[in-house]
């Protein structure tokens, strides 16, 4: 008896468990997700950043591979329109990857985005953004 209930038990902790996991497509089990942090002022990390990026991409190919690239704090400077990685930048957005600002740090350097590069995307809050993709697998990079 006790050991039925118990069985009952578990087999209904494995269903809840299957309803509140969020359902992944074949393609998207077998894409390699990454993410970046870049959260410095130094343009040598900056630019190793970006040569991840490159290097990421031709590892696992730009199909197989989605990669972020989350700038915030003292690291927003990479995606500042006067920045000296501003080509580079570029360059990884045309080749597939994604560049996020966080909101947070523009409003704290009061930037805009007419102060950035073109064609970034923005999230609100950068570490949060990190720690939220961690959670659904990604992997974390700090370069």
């Amino acid at each position: 008896m006790l050991q039925s209930k118990i069985i009952g038990l578990v087999m209904a902790g494995m269903l809840a468990l299957t309803a509140i996991t969020p359902a992944v497509s074949a393609a998207e089990k077998a894409k390699e997700r990454i993410v970046l942090q870049v959260s410095d002022d130094s343009p040598r990390t900056w630019n190793q950043a970006l040569n991840v990026v490159e290097n990421l991409q031709q590892a696992y190919g730009k199909e197989s591979a989605e990669i972020k690239l989350v700038a915030f704090g003292l690291g927003l400077g990479i995606l500042k329109l006067d920045s000296v990685a501003g080509s580079r930048v570029q360059d990884a957005i045309e080749s597939g990857a994604q560049i996020l600002a966080c909101e947070n740090t523009m409003r704290r350097q009061k930037l805009t985005k007419a102060d950035m590069a073109p064609n970034l995307g923005y999230v609100s809050a950068g570490v949060v953004e990190i720690i939220e993709l961690q959670k659904k697998g990604w992997t974390v990079i700090r370069p």
